[in-house]
């Protein structure tokens, strides 16, 4: 089981940069944590509470982006998005999204003239390109190893 300890209070923080220390922090508590999916909070004046499954995995997806040095990012978003909202999530121009949409490449409905789409749809569409990036990537340094091996 691990422990995170909380002192003092919560800032409000949107965006969290990971520093050196904080990198080799989270690093060791994973290696705490590894095969556990158990976790409680040691809060202040000897109180500790047990954090649910769903969350202590949230925690544990911070944690692993700390380690490896990257940026967390912490936000809340509606259930649904409007086009304009949908297209900058995923880095694209309305006119792309409304493309893609009538393709049907990414779910969206009517309300009233107006399309909307739910985060989640927005969320899977963006980690299913994610991943087809970095397998085009691997695919691209394999070829690359496989030529420089010639």
């Amino acid at each position: 089981m691990g422990v995170i300890k909380v002192t003092g209070t919560v800032e409000t923080q949107s965006r969290v940069l990971v520093a050196r220390e904080e990198r080799v922090q989270a690093k060791t508590l994973l290696e705490r944590l590894a095969g556990s999916d158990d976790l409680v909070v040691e809060l202040p004046h000897d109180l500790t509470a047990s954090v649910p499954r769903e969350l202590a995995g949230i925690i544990r997806q911070v944690l692993e982006a700390m380690a490896s040095g990257g940026t967390v990012t912490v936000g809340s978003m509606p259930d649904e998005l409007t086009t304009t909202v949908a297209a900058e999530q995923l880095g694209v121009s309305r006119t792309t999204l409304m493309k893609m949409i009538n393709r049907g490449d990414i779910a969206a409905h009517k309300v009233g003239s107006h399309h909307r789409l739910k985060t989640a749809d927005v969320r899977a569409f963006k980690r299913a390109r994610l991943a087809r990036q970095r397998a085009a990537l691997a695919e691209l340094r394999d070829l690359e190893d496989e030529l420089d091996a010639r």
